[in-house]
């Protein structure tokens, strides 16, 4: 029997997260937040998540819930009511601004404790090694490509290649291990300098084989075999070898 793959991402950190990674992303005063613009792109990715089946944790719909409402409360015609001048009118983006900045700022420190904890593991010293086979090589930096950057460059694939839900064949091919298909998508990195286009990786229109990519794309970047890069925001993205190592070595 063919089942769809049910697959559960530990990249999200919540949607507060998501919604940061927004802010940043727009570049949207967190003070003022425009709610019909971040509640349209948070939807985005909600959806994208949907179509590839993701477990998404339900306080993402609450958010969602949470942002629809606010943004329905907001297009209500403003009502003239006589009031005194001293009263205060509550913003309904309040409470939100406030779980953000608070939110922001707990990010930040453990951001910067994780940066104190690799420089403490860099005290070590070991003996030399030759690295002059490395030089001949060329180098290729990590970039600032989270999950949420795959995830909206996945969504863009869809509407590019117009594929308004992937499609089943008759070809069942949901049954393919991670393992090979992360070793499909080295053997297509690994040959080229210039990298490979993130769409590129995506040439067969079916949910599982969707996903089983997708998946593999993310262990092979948790495993330093790749890297995605983007050079703008919102640019296309393009995945890059780094080395190869064996699957023993990975389990």
């Amino acid at each position: 029997m063919n089942q769809p793959y049910q697959v559960k991402l530990d990249a999200f950190e919540g949607p507060l997260d998501l919604l940061l990674h927004l802010i940043n992303q727009y570049e949207i005063d967190i003070y003022d937040i425009p709610v019909a613009q971040i509640t349209e792109q948070y939807m985005h990715y909600i959806h994208t998540m949907q179509r590839l089946e993701l477990n998404i944790a339900s306080e993402y719909l609450v958010m969602a819930a949470t942002l629809l409402a606010m943004k329905s409360q907001m297009l209500l015609p403003i009502q003239e009511i006589e009031e005194a001048d001293d009263e205060y009118t509550e913003d309904p983006r309040e409470e939100l601004m406030q779980r953000l900045i608070e939110y922001r700022k707990y990010k930040d420190a453990a951001q910067k404790l994780q940066d104190r904890e690799l420089k403490a593991n860099q005290i070590f010293t070991r003996p030399p090694v030759a690295f002059e086979h490395y030089e001949t090589t060329q180098p290729v930096t990590r970039g600032d490509v989270s999950i949420y950057d795959m995830l909206d460059a996945l969504g863009k694939m869809f509407e590019r290649k117009k594929w308004n839900e992937p499609l089943e064949t008759r070809v069942k091919s949901s049954d393919i291990p991670i393992e090979q298909r992360m070793t499909e998508v080295l053997d297509l990195v690994k040959h080229s300098a210039e990298g490979v286009s993130f769409d590129q990786l995506f040439d067969y229109p079916s949910r599982s084989h969707v996903v089983v990519t997708f998946m593999a794309i993310l262990e092979l970047m948790k495993n330093n075999q790749v890297t995605c890069e983007q050079q703008h925001h919102f640019d296309q993205l393009y995945v890059f070898y780094l080395g190869e190592k064996s699957w023993n070595s990975m389990n």
